[in-house]
């Protein structure tokens, strides 16, 4: 079955550093960014992008270059999603949940010759800068002084000419490079040009039901691509970006509040949080409109608690990854009603966006009916440019005009889209993407396991949470499941390592070509 585009975006691709000026010309004294208390206008922002681009064009930095960024949440992010465009170069987003090594693999990969780095790593900067020689211009965005070798980012803004320097990029140039967790073990560069987030900020805008000059809070981390593409979607809109550098209930609460919030983007379990907090009571949040949700489905019972104590949201499912830039499939607020037969489409993903062509296939890319699982593929303008330097994976997943997902499903009779499990085995725990491989990589170095085997399992408030089955080689030294999962954190980031381990005496259950049965091993966590 082919869900076909009701409509496309085939107007002329635009450079976002257009749309910043335009933005900045029609409503240049309106707020764009609020980070720490204290607000930037539209004007303010265009400016220092300017600026900031002609400073590294003062440096050496040309088309094609990338310029790295390192820290939580802030007004300097958002601008970096912009600057390095305005003369050809590409941002590189860093996970700063990764380990070290996994961070220094990012950077090996992508070559930056520009890290800009919060006050919050600046020791972890040190360390990158020492193991990747790419790394010539160190930048530091904080308020703390600036060590010898790098260089004050508002210094750089107070001291360069606005005067355009450079030229920007635009149409199918890689605009941003996005490091995806991958089914190797090692993360993947996934390059997105200008024309695929316009046509994903876009599109979206009608399903969020966007508007122009809103107020929308950005508590997500924004080297995820369901958060950093926002950026994109507020310069189109000219809204008022309110920025958290993470995640806290109380905070999120009074910054609602505060700023009169009309949308954010949550996991469901951050809502779930919300909703449990002592002091819910206390906040006046009656300005919030519409609640975005992906990385895993809204519970039935949690939907039915938000739409009774705040009656006034509305809800929408997103569908994705960064591969799409990333939206492909919305369920949107007039399938979150629970009364009336709502309910009966939640367990769905909703139907593809009008600007993506979707459909599920067989082993041999032929379109299976409707009701049968297959693996989905997707085409249309958001879809990547590919993998950064990976030639062959890039081949492997746009084959025949189609991006495959590895993700399997099937449409229902309405034309909704049910996600029947994941071909790759990614565990989807508290909105992070964990792909098992990494995982094993790292226990199948343990010098006492001869066997291992990494899976998702049913977690109340995670979704899913990390659990490995492992079997100890025999006569090896005792050990616990405390210390091989401390051997995991010493290695990998926190929230990839196993919250549980299972110690397994017999051996593994197998397929007939000798591969480890990860159904079999999930059935004895199963909540059926």
């Amino acid at each position: 079955m082919l869900a076909k585009a009701n409509t496309r975006n085939d107007e002329p691709s635009m450079s976002f550093g257009e749309i910043l000026e335009t933005t900045a010309a029609r409503w240049p004294d309106a707020p764009s960014i609020t980070d720490e208390g204290r607000t930037y206008t539209w004007a303010d922002t265009a400016d220092r992008c300017r600026r900031l681009a002609n400073a590294l064009a003062l440096r050496g930095i040309r088309a094609g270059d990338r310029v790295a960024y390192l820290g939580f949440n802030s007004h300097r992010l958002f601008e970096m999603f912009f600057a390095p465009s305005l003369i050809g170069a590409i941002v590189v987003p860093i996970n700063f949940r990764l380990s070290q090594r996994e961070m220094i693999e990012c950077l090996e990969d992508s070559e930056p010759r520009v890290l800009v780095v919060d006050g919050y790593h600046l020791a972890q900067a040190e360390a990158l800068v020492a193991a990747c020689s790419a790394v010539e211009i160190v930048i530091n965005a904080s308020e703390l002084s600036t060590p010898e070798y790098q260089l004050s980012y508002e210094a750089l803004i107070e001291e360069t000419s606005a005067e355009p320097m450079g030229e920007r990029s635009g149409g199918d140039d890689t605009l941003v490079l996005f490091f995806t967790g991958g089914t190797t073990g090692r993360s993947k560069g996934v390059m997105l040009s200008h024309a695929n987030l316009l046509a994903n900020s876009r599109g979206t805008i009608p399903l969020y039901e966007l508007v122009e000059l809103g107020r929308y809070l950005l508590v997500a981390p924004m080297f995820h691509t369901a958060a950093g593409s926002r950026v994109y979607t507020a310069v189109t809109l000219g809204t008022h970006t309110i920025l958290l550098p993470k995640f806290d209930v109380e905070e999120v609460m009074a910054t609602i509040e505060k700023y009169k919030i009309n949308g954010l983007q949550l996991v469901p379990t951050m809502f779930q949080m919300i909703l449990d907090h002592p002091k819910l009571d206390e906040f006046d949040l009656s300005s919030l409109k519409m609640v975005g949700y992906g990385a895993s489905p809204m519970p039935v019972a949690l939907l039915q608690r938000a739409i009774d104590k705040f009656p006034g949201i509305r809800f929408c499912q997103a569908y994705g990854m960064t591969e799409a830039s990333p939206v492909i499939t919305t369920l949107g607020p007039e399938d979150h009603v629970i009364s009336g037969g709502g309910e009966s489409k939640l367990h769905t993903v909703g139907r593809p966006t009008s600007y993506v062509d979707l459909k599920v296939v067989d082993a041999m890319g032929r379109s299976v009916p409707q009701g049968e699982t297959g693996e989905i593929v997707v085409r249309g303008p958001n879809i990547m440019k590919g993998y950064w330097r990976a030639p062959e994976q890039t081949e492997a997943a746009l084959r025949d005009g189609w991006y495959h997902t590895g993700d399997s499903g099937y449409f229902d009779a309405d034309g909704y889209l049910v996600l029947a499990g994941r071909i790759k085995d990614m565990i989807v725990s508290g909105g992070e993407n964990v792909y098992p491989i990494e995982v094993e990589n790292v226990l199948s170095h343990h010098p006492a396991i001869v066997e291992c085997a990494v899976i998702g399992v049913p977690h109340q408030i995670w979704g899913e949470s990390v659990h490995a089955v492992v079997r100890l080689r025999e006569g090896s030294p005792a050990v616990t499941e405390e210390e091989l999962i401390q051997y995991c954190r010493d290695r990998i980031a926190h929230y990839k390592c196993p919250t549980g381990i299972t110690i397994r005496e017999e051996p593994m259950p197998m397929s007939g070509v000798n591969k480890i049965l990860k159904t079999e091993l999930r059935k004895s966590f199963s909540s059926d």
